[in-house]
């Protein structure tokens, strides 16, 4: 495998820190964006997320139209601070309400296809400790400087939280080395060149998005790469390196359980591709064990794997933004 894509479509952060020649590139595109934050009890980091982007790359810079919260149901503060900073803030379940609801990540991004603007539309994680403009300028800078590039994808350090007093400087995105890697490994050797496929901090041209459907839970970063790639090549796709990402880590059964997801997507992806044809289908739980003094204790984690359609099957998201109504497989 060559790395001719590795080589040429990777950036680092600072070649994109002249924030004016973004700002005309945007113009002269005549593209508006729109930055999505996904939410779920996130009041601890919402607020300085909002502060800085819209300070930075509204106010100084006019880069960014629009800030946009989707929240999945939060029972702390984070709707109400982000409403009083200036966010749209929107309960998920109320986004295209006929339909059947569903809670999950994937399930925010793809509603705020719905309700977001932009042209290009900017994926952020709400949990980012070390929040910096960087997170979305960087992002921006290929979409706004090719002509080539409609998919823009974060990697970083990610250091990896001990204890309460000691800290790795790397070693987070267990899930990715473990899981995801192996996968590309053994399927898709040429999409191991993408250093972090499971960031959460991504953008986008509306164009792309719209196509393609979004699993509701964590497989949906894993889902939108094959996708895109099987759809319009990995040319299409950069990646921009942000130095360093803290966020809080989670435990070992929490991965497994992501780990589970992400296998389970990709599985059925892979398969609706038409690479592997599986025997039967997969089970939808899995399985972990709590020790406890005297017995061995069963803890059964289930998913349903439901996955949103592309949005161009939607009527009314169609209707909205005048465009054809694709039907659905």
């Amino acid at each position: 495998m060559n790395n001719d894509w590795l080589l040429k479509n990777t950036f680092h952060h600072t070649a994109f820190r002249d924030l004016s020649r973004l700002a005309a590139a945007k113009n002269e595109k005549n593209l508006t964006i729109s930055l999505c934050l996904p939410t779920l009890n996130e009041e601890k980091t919402i607020a300085k997320e909002i502060i800085i982007m819209k300070s930075e790359l509204m106010i100084r810079f006019p880069i960014i139209d629009e800030i946009i919260v989707v929240d999945s149901g939060s029972t702390d503060n984070t709707r109400e601070i982000a409403e009083s900073y200036g966010a749209a803030v929107y309960d998920s379940s109320s986004i295209l309400p006929h339909l059947e609801n569903f809670t999950g990540k994937g399930e925010n991004l793809w509603k705020a296809l719905y309700i977001t603007h932009g042209d290009i539309i900017v994926y952020l994680d709400a949990d980012i400790k070390n929040i910096h403009h960087r997170f979305v300028y960087a992002l921006l800078g290929p979409l706004l400087t090719t002509d080539t590039i409609k998919y823009s994808k974060a990697f970083y350090d990610r250091p990896l939280t001990l204890d309460q007093q000691k800290t790795r400087p790397t070693g987070g995105g267990r899930v990715t080395e473990l899981i995801v890697r192996p996968l590309f490994s053994l399927f898709f050797p040429e999409l191991t060149q993408i250093l972090q496929p499971l960031s959460g901090e991504y953008a986008g041209y509306r164009d792309l998005f719209e196509k393609i459907p979004f699993p509701i839970g964590y497989g949906v970063e894993t889902s939108m790469i094959l996708d895109i790639y099987e759809k319009w090549g990995l040319d299409v796709i950069a990646q921009v390196d942000l130095d360093q990402r803290v966020h809080r880590n989670q435990d070992n059964k929490a991965l497994g359980q992501m780990s589970f997801v992400i296998l389970k997507t990709f599985l059925n992806r892979i398969e609706k591709l038409g690479h592997i044809e599986l025997p039967k289908p997969v089970y939808k739980e899995m399985i972990q064990y709590n020790r406890i003094p005297g017995e061995y204790q069963a803890e059964v984690f289930r998913i349903e794997g439901h996955e949103r359609p592309p949005m161009t099957t939607i009527a009314e998201y169609c209707e909205k933004f005048k465009k054809p109504l694709t039907p659905a497989d």
